[in-house]
This record gives structure tokens, sequence and C-alpha cells, in this order.
């Protein structure tokens, strides 16, 4: 199928992270947008309006047997996402719908609106095991879409009337909205909450997640869920080299102030278009370190600009990535971080009768 998306020109968009519209790597055929010197002044871009679509989804829990993922079952309740991170890893999943991972990704988001009752359906299966829900391993469930439609919204009401475990990963202050909520199920051991802090520049951010919640603002997140009593870990990722790697120390620490009692970190990450997109992005944002950026992330991934393997995807190889894991080892030592193991409680878990239902006997 051709993709009649212009590949070019390549510049940045207020309030986007891509810098371009990217093909994907199922299109045959691309279009590209070339000068024919007539034109005097540069066009001006026009506004980026974000499209949401609804999705009528078949199946709502996601599986896998991934051996460096700490869950077995997920829920994305969108499809892109308007936060815009331009490391984002689930951004090559737009390629499968003839769609860009770069601009389309943060444009044209899709949303399941029956994502609640395909939730309860699956729940009360026969065979279904209770194991911890992840929300938000792929795409933020707190996106500014989530404000309209509320899907996520939907599934923690429909988690929380099973009494069904889940964790939840975030960059946004909309989780708030739900503390009431989260706060309960956290007193019944049945919630974990994890808020990504990348960087404490609101320069970098900007340029980085355009759309996302300010550091500071991240910061208070995680102090209202820890005083709330909801367990709360910060999740510094990805690790950049040459290009936020240097704050770890200072996020992790002002994360553990603001009352976080565990920590994790990725080093970045580049699957399919990932890479080639970064790449237009370090040259628009950062020339002048591009190369030392993507020397360093070779040098963590066997040369190439990324390695999918189990084991190696989340950390990398190398000195680079050894000294950075000895670098979060020792920081979380320093700050009493991750001193006790979480377990969500799965023993709740129950399923209250509908109309119809056979009453019990006894």
């Amino acid at each position: 199928m051709a993709n009649d998306s212009p590949t070019n020109p390549i510049q940045s968009h207020k309030g986007r992270g891509a810098v371009s519209n990217l093909a994907g790597r199922f299109v045959d055929q691309v279009s590209t947008r070339e000068s024919d010197g007539w034109q005097l002044e540069p066009e001006v871009p026009e506004r980026l309006e974000t499209v949401a679509l609804a999705e009528k989804a078949k199946t709502i829990i996601a599986t896998n047997k991934s051996p460096d993922l700490p869950f077995s079952q997920s829920i994305n309740p969108y499809r892109g996402c308007e936060h815009g991170c331009i490391y984002c890893y689930a951004r090559p999943a737009h390629a499968y719908m003839d769609l860009s991972p770069g601009l389309d990704f943060e444009t044209r988001l899709f949303y399941k609106p029956n994502a609640a009752t395909l939730l309860e359906q699956a729940l009360r299966k026969k065979n279904y095991q209770c194991s911890p829900i992840a929300l938000g391993s792929n795409t933020d469930p707190y996106q500014p879409l989530e404000k309209d439609k509320q899907i996520t919204r939907q599934i923690l009401e429909t988690l929380q009337r099973h009494q069904h475990p889940l964790t939840i990963i975030t960059k946004s202050q909309l989780i708030l909205r739900d503390l009431p909520l989260l706060t309960e199920m956290a007193q019944d051991n049945l919630v974990h909450v994890a808020v990504s802090v990348t960087t404490l520049s609101n320069e970098l951010k900007r340029k980085l997640e355009p759309r996302t919640a300010g550091p500071a603002a991240r910061l208070r997140t995680i102090e209202a869920l820890g005083s709330a009593g909801i367990p709360t870990a910060v999740m510094a990722a990805p690790m950049i080299p040459a290009l936020n790697d240097m704050e770890l120390e200072s996020i992790l620490a002002s994360a553990a102030e603001a009352g976080a009692i565990y920590a994790a970190y990725i080093l970045l990450r580049l699957p399919f278009e990932v890479a080639p997109l970064f790449r237009q992005w370090l040259a628009e944002h950062y020339p002048e370190r591009a190369e030392h950026v993507m020397s360093l992330v070779q040098q963590s991934r066997g040369g190439q600009d990324y390695q999918s393997e189990f084991g190696q995807r989340q950390r990398g190889t190398g000195v680079f990535a050894q000294l950075l894991q000895q670098r979060f080892r020792v920081s979380c030592r320093k700050l009493g971080l991750n001193e006790r193991k979480l377990a969500l409680d799965c023993n709740r878990f129950f399923l209250p009768p509908q109309p119809g239902d056979q009453q019990s006997l006894f």
C-alpha cells in the first residue's frame, strides 16, 4: 500500500515529539516532498490536530511470557499516545495499521470504548487465573485522551469490583483523579503505581516528552500517591547515554524524597522505526552530540542500534551499560529503595453474582 503522507520535510512541530511522518516498515511505496526551487518563503507547517477514533476491540487482556517483564498480562486502553515521547517503543505498532510510527502515532489515536465490558467477560471465564494486570505497559493509560474517554477509569472500577490486583505506570498527573479509588484498593494490597521520571530538566522534557507533565509535577504525583498509602515506584526510563544518564542519581534521590519506595530503570530501546525517528530527533534538537549519543548506544547494543534478546533489551551490554547498572544499584542501596518485595494479593479475587446466576445452597 502506498503511503501518501510525505516523509519530508524533517522539522519539529510545537507540542510534538517526532520530526517526520516516517513510513512504517510494511509500506511498499512512499512519497516525498521535494523543493523545485521556485518557492521563495519556507512553508509554515500546519497545526497538527489530534484525531481520536473508536476501535471495537475483540479482546482486552494481552498475555506474555517474556522473562524480563514483571507481569504476565496487561491491558492497553489506547493505541498511540499524545504524549509524543520520541523514544516510545510502542511507536512501531502503528505500522500494523498502515500509519506512521512518527507523527501519526501522536496524532491518530485509537480508544477502546468496550474495554470494561470485555474485561468483565474475560474475568468471568471458567478458566481465568488471577494474576496482576499491568496498565500502561505500552502507551500511557492516563494520556490526555483519558480525561474525556475515561476508559482507564472504567477498567479500574471493574477490577475493584472483582478485587483484582493491578499495576499502573504513567507520566501523568491525571492519575490523581482516581486517588480515592486507588487508595481503597491499596488498603487491600491490590495496586502498585510507578511514575516515570525521565529527566529533571524542563527544557529536555519539552523536547523529549512534549505533552507530558513536568518533572516537578511528577514528583508531586509520587508524593500524593505515597501519602495516600499507595506503594509507589519511580521509573527512571529511558536512560539515554550522554543525554540524561547523568541525572540517574538525582532522579532517584528526588523520587525517594517525594515518597517512592521502589525504583527501576531501562536503557534506551530503539526497535524498528524508533531508531531512525530518534536519529532524526537528535539531528534536529542536539546535532552537536548526536554522533556521541548513538556511539554510546551502539557500544551498549553489540554495535547495533538495538538488540531485542531477552535479558539484554532492558539493560544492554558493555562497559557503559554495566556502569549504569552499578550506579543504579549503589543509589538504591544508599536511598533505601527496593528494600522489600511487593507482592499483590490475588486471593481476594471473586466474581459478584449477576442476574440469572445460580445461587449457592450454602
